[in-house]
């Protein structure tokens, strides 16, 4: 029988031949490929990898610990040691990594350890809890001194606090005078306490953070007073920080035991503010303003002189300053050149700045219903009747004035 190959074919060193042939075709392949995978993805080439070196790179770089530098000491030979402790694990003494200096850890900073020696790597900043960073405005707000109306006097006494001490800081220390840290700004809802708040934020360069006194009450003990302490502290990293605390009542009220103990967590929240506008060190340029509309329940300890150094209040405004907001809210619209805007004024006795912007827009409504163009005094007057004659019984006004 006739076989296309011989026997000697199919020996050992053709065989060893043909695999080798393959193998270099195979390998020349693979080569092709990485080659595209290199130009594709950015790679580095094939020659240059090494398994050993990426084993050595995972153990210098590996993840830290997070501890705290509790106190700094000198050991042997003035060598300086540190007393860290790392939670849920205990305290150690170690030394610093090769990439630090003693000069960068104060005691009580955060710093990062490895997980072998326990060696200081880097230093962290304090810790700052989100909730803190969100109160921040970074974006100005629209609001200026211009569209308010009727607080001249609130404006100026606001200015000299926040402001002058910033831009004229020669003034108060050639006269040997601190200025003042704390304005407390009281008076009936709607009065344009928040809103001058508002202007001072877009007047300043300053950090601006708006904190709502309910969001400092917390469930647990003792949340709410180091909510107050990293909120000061976050305000003293910043050149200059304004804080307003609005609805300062909220936690603010006198201190009183109802025996069941549930206003104890909001008292601890009030001391500590106290504790931050009173304490050893000194606030820098950290201006504090508050907002209430319930002056009478405010806690005494919390509003005396060297906390609060300056109460505004801001009352009802007179005819002129009605008449000035009714041209305020009215700038945007289209109405009635003949429009008497003292006339309409008188007719809105004892009406807040809340009030005069809700009648503005309940005139549009009233001509939006009949289709026309333009408000007329006729609207005017409807709305008036509506917002002051029928939502007297939701005004705060009388309340204020009877505790006031």
């Amino acid at each position: 029988m006739n076989t296309p190959f011989s026997l000697n074919y199919f020996s050992k060193s053709n065989i060893h031949v043909a695999f080798h042939e393959i193998n270099q075709k195979l390998k020349k392949k693979i080569d092709f490929l990485m080659e595209e995978i290199d130009d594709s993805t950015g790679l580095a080439p094939i020659s240059t990898w090494s398994l050993a070196e990426d084993n050595l790179r995972i153990d210098e770089n590996k993840t830290l610990q997070i501890a705290q530098c509790n106190q700094i000491l000198k050991g042997i030979r003035n060598q300086i040691i540190f007393v860290i402790h790392l939670k849920n694990v205990g305290k150690f003494l170690v030394n610093l990594g090769d990439q630090i200096s003693p000069t960068d850890i104060d005691e009580g900073s955060r710093v990062a350890v490895d997980r072998a020696k326990y060696q200081i790597q880097i230093t962290l900043p304090s810790k700052i809890d989100p909730q803190v960073s969100v109160m921040a405005i970074e974006e100005k707000p629209f609001v200026t001194y211009k569209d308010i109306g009727g607080c001249k006097f609130q404006i100026v006494n606001i200015r000299e606090v926040v402001e002058y001490p910033l831009l004229y800081p020669k003034k108060f220390t050639d006269l040997g005078i601190e200025a003042p840290k704390g304005v407390m700004l009281y008076g009936p809802p709607g009065t344009g306490k928040t809103l001058v708040a508002r202007a001072v934020a877009n007047r300043t360069d300053s950090c601006f953070i708006k904190v709502i006194c309910s969001e400092l009450v917390q469930k647990y003990i003792g949340e709410g007073a180091r909510l107050v302490r990293e909120l000061f502290q976050f305000a003293k990293r910043k050149t200059a920080c304004i804080i307003f605390f609005d609805e300062l009542d909220a936690i603010g009220g006198s201190r009183f035991d109802d025996g069941s103990g549930g206003d104890n967590e909001v008292q601890r929240t009030m001391l500590e503010i106290v504790n931050q506008l009173d304490g050893f060190e000194n606030r820098g340029n950290t201006k504090v303003l508050m907002a209430t509309n319930r002056p009478d329940t405010i806690d005494p300890a919390l509003t005396r002189p060297g906390r609060i150094d300056r109460k505004i209040e801001f009352g009802l405004p007179d005819l002129e300053s009605r008449a000035e907001i009714l041209k305020i809210h009215s700038l945007k619209m289209k109405y009635d050149s003949n429009l008497r805007f003292e006339m309409l004024a008188r007719l809105c006795p004892y009406s807040t700045g809340a009030d005069l912007r809700s009648i503005c827009t309940e005139a549009g409504m009233f001509a939006i219903r009949k289709n026309k163009k333009f408000v007329n005094e006729k609207d005017f007057l409807k709305a008036i009747n509506k917002v002051i004659n029928e939502y007297a019984r939701f005004s705060a006004t009388p309340k204020y004035l009877n505790y006031n």
